[in-house]
């Protein structure tokens, strides 16, 4: 064992031991960068067809696009840390590949363990997706990450681009396919380097019957088969005997080096197509769950329970109900639900739950009391409610009299500005015009009550809409909120964009 970890630490110091090197290089990818990379390709793909499917037309480029733009653009602006924590634990699998399983060739497609190489990843996919229908995301990853080294590194290490292929093999992802004409054990495939020019050292014979090989690998023997090639490096000993030198693309520098960037490439559209098959088997919310992004979008209630309520709060059953139904089942489905009541003297307590069923049977149980006020704790509600939201939460707060705590103003103000949440308010307490008037946009610019006026203030703060109705003609003005809101959750996914953005790949800008 001591003999092993000897040479475990020679592979992760010296320069060109390492396949699709985990360590920077000027010029060359590492598999940080291919599969980073894949990731946000897959992602943008995600992106398009989502909002393809809302109406909305972006204009995203993949190349140069960075995570933290895409994630801006398309989906939570408070995404980035999850995703890039989602990453590290793909990352850092991927990168173990080289230290825990340096001597397993199948690991790395080294010495034509082609078959063995495969297993690996079809059974990881089947593993993976597997692990994403019982929640164990954490566990995806890290096979993700794993596979994710194997595939890459079959580009590398093998004759693939040499062959003339510029495109995946897409039958490395399934079992029980052919994924090629694999040279026997017996059959030579390369040729001496020549003044440590490798770059045709594949024998013609084995590109012209189209033969798949891929180097032999040892720290520990010069022992490989009569005429096969090797992976090549300072430490790979079998590169040492006839045919000296290696074939692999691990960077610019490698055996084969002139090919890295066609290799990089390659190996990228693989990943992006393994991305894809898990993505398809999975649907996409599992999927950007497995990318550290979900939907953090909050559905809120805060509702005034004093005498004379009992119309108001029936329609706010009426309009949760119709908010949970349209976004059911869809991208756009609150995470959470909250619920707050309130009255003259009392806020509370929070109620908060994931299950929408669970969310309309306390809407149900609510019921307005005996006496009325002339004043609510609406904003001390309120403000409960936006300390207990996450980012972009949808707020809805049924009021019928003023607010007894108007000294709450700036705070509250402050808290919508910091969680960009949307409050609206519905005012059961107008004064009463002779003219007739129709629920829409006029009423987000005024109100008719004077003291309703903070309550407007607020409401055009967030963006939401302040609407004074009277009880009877609740309904008409409920289904305001409602159409804005269900568009509201679709379009805060999406930034209408009318032209490309083109960032650096990164994860900040």
């Amino acid at each position: 064992m001591a003999l092993n970890y000897s040479l475990l630490l020679l592979l992760l110091v010296l320069p060109g031991a390492l396949p699709f090197i985990i360590i920077p290089s000027q010029g060359s990818m590492t598999h940080a960068d291919i599969t980073r990379t894949a990731i946000v390709r897959q992602l943008t793909q995600v992106c398009r067809s989502r909002s393809s499917a809302d109406g909305a037309a972006l204009a995203l480029q993949d190349e140069g696009m960075s995570a933290a733009r895409l994630l801006t653009t398309c989906f939570q602006l408070d995404s980035l840390p999850k995703f890039v924590e989602a990453f590290e634990v793909i990352k850092d699998s991927n990168v173990r590949v080289d230290i825990r399983h340096v001597f397993d060739e199948e690991y790395h497609f080294d010495s034509e363990t082609f078959e063995d190489g495969r297993s690996l990843i079809s059974s990881g996919l089947s593993f993976i997706k597997g692990s994403i229908q019982q929640g164990n995301f954490r566990e995806a990853r890290e096979r993700l990450g794993q596979i994710c080294h194997t595939l890459q590194d079959f580009y590398s290490h093998s004759n693939w681009v040499e062959l003339g292929n510029t495109l995946p093999n897409s039958n490395l992802l399934k079992s029980g396919v052919s994924i090629g004409n694999i040279a026997d054990v017996n059959t030579p495939t390369c040729t001496d380097c020549i003044d440590n020019n490798c770059e045709n050292n594949i024998l013609p014979e084995v590109i012209q019957q189209q033969k798949l090989t891929s180097g032999y690998f040892s720290l520990t023997s010069s022992h490989k088969p009569d005429g096969k090639c090797s992976h090549g490096g300072i430490i790979d000993l079998t590169s040492h005997q006839s045919p000296v030198g290696g074939i692999n693309k691990d960077k610019t520098s490698a055996s084969h080096g002139h090919l890295h960037s066609t290799a990089a490439e390659v190996a990228t559209n693989a990943t992006v197509q393994l991305l894809e098959d898990i993505r398809v088997s999975v649907g996409d919310s599992s999927f950007l769950r497995l990318m550290g992004i979900t939907r953090s979008s909050v559905l809120c209630f805060v509702i005034d329970t004093t005498g004379g309520m009992s119309d108001v709060i029936k329609e706010a059953k009426r309009v949760a109900s119709s908010i949970i139904d349209s976004t059911q089942g869809t991208a756009n489905e609150p995470s959470d639900y909250i619920l707050v009541a309130f009255n003259s003297s009392n806020v509370g307590p929070l109620s908060h739950t994931t299950d929408s069923g669970k969310f309309q049977q306390w809407m149900s149980s609510l019921t307005a009391g005996a006496n009325g006020a002339q004043t609510v704790l609406s904003l001390s509600a309120t403000e409960m409610a936006l300390r207990a939201v996450p980012a972009s939460s949808y707020i809805f707060v049924f009021a019928d009299a003023p607010a007894k705590d108007s000294y709450l103003m700036s705070t509250v103000t402050a808290l919508i500005e910091s969680t960009r949440s949307v409050v609206n308010f519905m005012l059961t307490n107008p004064i009463v015009s002779r003219r007739r008037r129709s629920y829409g946009a006029e009423y987000v610019s005024r109100v008719s009550n004077p003291a309703n006026q903070l309550y407007q203030e607020l409401a055009q703060a967030s963006g939401g809409l302040a609407i004074e109705v009277a009880a009877a003609s609740l309904p008409q003005a409920t289904n305001v909120i409602v159409d804005s809101t269900t568009s509201a959750l679709v379009s805060s996914f999406f930034v209408r964009a009318a032209h490309a953005l083109v960032l650096f790949s990164s994860f900040s800008e």
